[in-house]
């Protein structure tokens, strides 16, 4: 008769599984690492700065300043009548964090190859941990817009409504959107170095696709079927809509966002479980 002890293991590391074979309660079991790294992230990138957090206010005050000159005044493109800085400084905030979780995330295994390739945990920790603690970068930012928001608004000169109590279901649906892109991206990535720098050039030319400098009011009729795919547009709608009360929004324009943030997420998912297990031979 067998009389050994049952053996009980924390975890079981397979060399075989399947695509659909996703372990999320693992994400659950590390969410210690998680917020270890969120905290390493937020502390070392400003640590041997002059300014530190500074950074987080003078970055978008400094872009603000430049597209307001460059765009508001000297191109003269239309802000539905919103005061110019605050106007810029709304597509800034949200863009920044879009465009800062999209670049890293498309990166995540080149930049982590080091310790991917030592110690086990989910990878899914590390493009997590990019979301979120870019996510409390872009807080501290909101803030600053909200300043500007409550100035202008005391001086009448735009009129924030009950629409801003969606802000947190807006910043969810720009999170999901960058990370489900930039996971497929970071797949791709592994084997075809080259865009690395097709990346960040590609961000840029898309900010001019996306209702960041301009309303989408100001688009021409016949091209905008073309601006209606991305599915920023009605994310950057709500943001000038809810704050500064200019140009339009209604609850179906967040339709199509939450639909494409929920297929890209999905399909970025199963692509970066697939890429995960054989990548270290072509990072």
């Amino acid at each position: 008769m067998n009389t050994e002890p049952h053996e009980s293991w924390d975890s079981v590391i397979e060399s075989k599984t399947s695509l659909f074979d996703i372990n999320f309660r693992a994400l659950w079991h590390y969410r210690d690492l998680l917020v270890l790294f969120v905290r390493r992230d937020f502390v070392t990138v400003y640590k041997q700065t002059i300014l530190g957090p500074l950074w987080f206010f003078i970055q978008p005050l400094l872009t603000t300043i430049t597209f307001t000159i460059i765009f508001g005044n000297v191109a003269q493109l239309s802000t539905d009548g919103a005061p110019q800085v605050v106007f810029y400084m709304a597509g800034i905030t949200l863009w920044n964090y879009f465009s800062t979780c999209l670049t890293s995330v498309s990166g995540v295994f080149n930049a982590n190859a080091g310790i991917f390739g030592k110690v086990y945990f989910p990878r899914l920790i590390m493009p997590l941990t990019i979301v979120i603690s870019n996510l409390m970068k872009f807080g501290v930012q909101f803030l600053l817009f909200v300043g500007f928001v409550v100035y202008f608004a005391l001086q009448n000169q735009i009129q924030p409504n009950t629409w801003i109590l969606f802000t947190p279901v807006i910043i969810v649906l720009m999170a999901l959107i960058s990370m489900g892109i930039g996971l497929i991206l970071s797949s791709m990535t592994t084997k075809y170095k080259d865009l690395n720098q097709l990346i960040g050039f590609g961000v840029q030319l898309f900010m001019y696709a996306t209702p960041v400098i301009y309303p989408s009011s100001s688009v021409p009729s016949d091209y905008l079927w073309v601006v209606d795919l991305n599915p920023l547009v009605g994310l950057f709608d709500y943001m000038r809509y809810a704050y500064l009360g200019v140009g339009d929004f209604a609850l179906v324009d967040v339709v199509y966002p939450s639909v494409f943030a929920l297929v890209i997420l999905m399909v970025g998912v199963l692509v970066f479980n697939k890429t995960q297990k054989t990548f270290m031979d072509t990072v």
